[in-house]
């Protein structure tokens, strides 16, 4: 049986938006009015929107309950399996003392709490939002600054806000070029507009940061720390994405401004160190030395984590582990079931790629780091298994948020939102960011999003007259500043950063800072389009046969036999710098 979506199921397009919008309303009521736990708003959004489903757009209830289920097993598989392993790899480093090595280090390079977050949530999490993505540097970057003393809802709601400039070159560019398979227009003039539109965020997000966490005037006192944080990250975003491509901008631009930041550090130091308010004086004491050694053991399951993270992004590396372990289906009674407005069957295929997932790159770092960190395999397990207790209700959440996501897409309820910004003629260069925030609220993930409103983002742009460049990128470039709010991300950051059953209190903390930068999108959006066109690149759409590149995986094999050996000299060198039982007597007495 064949079921066709509609857009407008009450022949009256501003009721038919009122309900489709009815359920998105609730998360917003849900989490900021009545201040409900994560899992609870979700579990009730996603009855309210399969009540919707069901009885305003005549959806099959088995069909509707399938793509709840659908969402569900993405949400486990590969969203929560990247989560848990994240909050393992911290956890090991926290369990065998390390940690203290590493907040040690951190103090040595400043104590100050505005700077910690530039390096820490800024500059590291854009790193590893260009190589792993998908809710994994929220996770590491949020623990690690709990782990630092920082206030937890600070260390979650930071973290969020950060990742917002590097978003939409996540994942290797995986955002950029969905928008590029979806639109027809090539990824490098998509990632050209997306980077003369982000910079400018990145420019600001490190004295945006700042206040929020101190106020104007102590952010003053940084102001050439954000500046140079900002600017360096900023130009190497601009010049990565508009002469490199989309692969490449936040991990040239995460450790260009780290290392940027850190040298200048090492010259200028702020006038007075800022912590929060009734928070112990700073523990840092500078008696206290440890070897190279001894730092590079306590960095060592993050060397790995990065090492590894790289190493899975690279496409050789990906089609060798998907060839031996990629499980593939058809998704049962979904699939090629539900008909789109254009007549196409949506196609509903589940991937269960155990080895090429992030988090099985994380894991496999992870258990590299057990021995290198002191711990045994045992003490592992029983690490591992207190960390699934820990994550109990985030993994509920992320299910259930997935679920809700999926019916909204599949009933056409996130088209019917669509359609009705898509009908505002000439100003929808100002609405069209919001269809990618919209997009990546409802999904979390600004890949999906692309793939949501990328080709109407064309279709619209052509139609009304201007390059449509601009509102595909804008539909990326939307989407970054909605990932805050996503209630995936929320309970990702929640669960990061212990404040399991605290979701509405961060939701609270990111959602207006979320329509700030977003309006501001929007109107740099409008701009482009109208004023300042000489900034749209030149370019030509994809043929519309291409040609499928053949799949070479003897080049994976050579990248992992690389990677075996790189692992190898890595653990040997700091195994071997591990003190003796005569060392560890001394240092003992």
């Amino acid at each position: 049986m064949i079921w066709k979506q509609v857009i407008d199921p009450l022949n009256n397009i501003a009721l038919s938006v009122l309900l489709a919008a009815l359920p998105i309303l609730f998360v917003f009521w849900a989490l900021i009015i009545r201040r409900m736990k994560g899992y609870q708003a979700s579990l009730l959004a996603t009855a309210l929107a399969l009540l919707i489903a069901i009885l305003v757009y005549g959806m099959p209830v088995k069909l509707a309950l399938l793509s709840v289920s659908h969402g569900a097993l993405y949400g486990l598989f590969p969203i929560c399996w990247l989560v848990i392993t994240a909050v393992f790899l911290f956890n090991i480093t926290v369990k065998s003392g390390q940690f203290e090595i590493i907040k040690h280090v951190m103090g040595s390079i400043t104590s100050d709490r505005r700077l910690q977050a530039l390096l820490i949530a800024f500059s590291f999490g854009s790193f590893l939002e260009g190589t792993a993505g998908f809710g994994a540097p929220v996770a590491i970057t949020a623990a690690m600054l709990v782990g630092l003393g920082f206030n937890p809802l600070y260390a979650a709601g930071i973290c969020l806000i950060a990742n917002t400039a590097p978003v939409a070159f996540g994942a290797i560019g995986i955002p950029i070029t969905v928008a590029s398979q979806v639109s027809g227009i090539a990824e490098m003039p998509i990632s050209q507009m997306v980077g003369r539109t982000l910079p400018i965020l990145s420019i600001m997000l490190p004295f945006y940061l700042s206040v929020i966490i101190a106020g104007v005037k102590k952010t003053q006192e940084i102001a050439p720390a954000a500046l140079v944080s900002g600017v360096s990250f900023a130009l190497l975003q601009y010049g990565s994405s508009n002469f490199l491509g989309p692969a490449l901008p936040d991990v040239i631009a995460g450790l260009g401004s780290i290392i940027c930041l850190v040298v200048f550090l090492h010259y200028w130091k702020p006038k007075t160190i800022w912590r929060f308010a009734n928070e112990p004086a700073p523990t840092f004491n500078p008696d206290t030395h440890y070897t190279k050694g001894q730092i590079v053991r306590a960095w060592s399951p993050f060397i790995l984590l990065t090492i590894m993270i790289i190493a899975w992004g690279l496409q050789p590396i990906k089609d060798v582990l998907n060839s031996i372990g990629m499980i593939q289906f058809e998704f049962p009674g979904l699939h090629n079931v539900i008909q789109a407005g254009d007549g196409t069957l949506l196609p509903k295929i589940y991937k269960f790629n155990y080895l090429s997932a992030g988090g099985t790159a994380i894991l496999l770092a992870s258990l590299i780091s057990i021995p290198l960190v002191g711990l045994t395999y045992k003490q592992g397990a029983v690490l591992f298994g207190s960390t699934l207790n820990q994550l109990k209700f985030p993994i509920l959440t992320i299910a259930t948020v997935l679920g809700f996501a999926y019916i909204l897409n599949d009933s056409g309820m996130t088209l019917t939102m669509a359609s009705v910004l898509a009908s505002t003629g000439v100003l929808f260069p100002f609405f069209a960011p919001v269809l990618g925030w919209l997009g990546v609220f409802i999904t979390g993930s600004d890949t999906s999003a692309n793939a949501l409103f990328g080709k109407l983002q064309y279709a619209t742009g052509q139609s009304i007259g201007i390059d449509p460049v601009v509102t595909v990128a804008a539909n990326v470039s939307g989407g970054v500043v909605g990932k805050m709010i996503s209630p995936q991300s929320i309970a990702v950051a929640a669960a990061a950063g212990d404040l399991v059953g605290q979701e509405s209190q961060l939701f609270r903390f990111t959602v207006k800072h979320s329509f700030i930068m977003l309006i501001f999108i929007c109107l740099l959006t409008l701009l482009q389009a109208y004023v300042i066109k000489w900034v749209i690149p030149v370019y030509e759409t994809l043929d519309a046969q291409k040609v499928v590149a053949v799949t070479d995986v003897s080049k994976g094999y050579l990248y992992l036999s690389i990677l075996i050996l790189l692992l190898v000299i890595l653990s040997a060198l700091v195994m071997r710098s591990m003190p003796t039982r005569k060392q560890s007597s001394e240092l003992a007495n």
